[in-house]
């Protein structure tokens, strides 16, 4: 497991993103090698989005052979709804690359048949290969995708129930009315994001200090969600300074000093030999 420290949202959404240039770059996808990439939506991935669409337009990145596949969806709302997470993917990221709308994998919440439709979404997975890199967020609570306190640590794709916290989080998309807010989901399950080959989860904020502590300094709780990767072998949590308010100072103390050897991947970017990527991802 490795936690990278930066100074602030700013800094930990461009590592994050030049982190996602660079694991594309060195996959090499084409015609018939697809790179799957998970993503999520909220606030949090905004700035690595943003980023993201900087290195496309400079020319440095190209998404036309990368598939990806969205965390959740809201059920009930509509597609065009400018709070659904379809509206939100294509407006802040997808519509600024040359991503292909059919590879572009976001969770029906209007299916006829939404059980049909989560286990679809999971043979869609399966058979583009499983997901090279999955990128989440989480919330205050420690919940990743709609994956909230108490679920089960091997679900999988699912119809699931928001809590109140969420919702209430969730009212400022919707005019502050608790009223306009949808009450389910269809989400990923953990256990859906524990099988993509690489995890990444972004946390950023004071607000979401205590959900870092749970995930990284005690045990694997259902309870905070987030918590199950520490049992992945490549999770990768990025984090500004304000959300380490809770860890022991010892603790961040010794992944600051590991960022010496984090920020190697990142600096030697395309020209980064393969066997020393090789040799890095190894040693976490």
């Amino acid at each position: 497991m490795k936690l990278i420290i930066l100074n602030d949202y700013d800094q930990a959404s461009e590592w994050a993103a030049k982190y996602i240039r660079n694991k594309i770059l060195h996959f090499q996808p084409g015609p018939n090698k697809f790179f799957t990439l998970g993503l999520p939506t909220g606030s949090t991935p905004l700035g690595c989005y943003k980023k993201l669409i900087e290195y496309y337009k400079n020319g440095e990145i190209s998404f036309e052979f990368v598939k990806t596949f969205n965390m959740d969806e809201y059920v009930g709302l509509p597609r065009n709804h400018p709070e659904s997470y379809h509206s939100f993917m294509w407006n802040n990221f997808f519509k600024h690359i040359d991503i292909r709308a059919e590879n572009a994998h976001i969770l029906d919440g209007n299916a006829a048949d939404l059980q049909a439709e989560c286990k679809s979404f999971e043979e869609k997975i399966k058979e583009a290969g499983g997901i090279e890199l999955f990128v989440g967020g989480i919330g205050p609570d420690g919940h990743i995708a709609f994956n909230e306190p108490g679920s089960s640590l091997v679900s999988r794709t699912r119809v699931k129930t928001l809590a109140k916290d969420t919702i209430m989080a969730n009212a400022r998309f919707f005019d502050g009315d608790l009223s306009k807010v949808p009450t389910m989901a269809l989400t990923v399950g953990v256990g859906t994001v524990m099988d993509a080959k690489e995890v990444m989860i972004l946390i950023t904020g004071g607000h979401k200090a205590f959900a870092l502590y749970k995930a990284i300094e005690e045990g694997v709780n259902h309870m905070w969600t987030v918590s199950a990767f520490q049992q992945h072998p490549q999770t990768v949590f990025v984090c500004d300074e304000d959300a380490t308010l809770e860890l022991r100072v010892k603790t961040v103390k010794y992944f600051k000093g590991m960022m010496h050897v984090h920020n190697r991947y990142l600096l030697h970017g395309t020209k980064y030999h393969k066997n020393t990527l090789q040799s890095f991802l190894l040693q976490f």
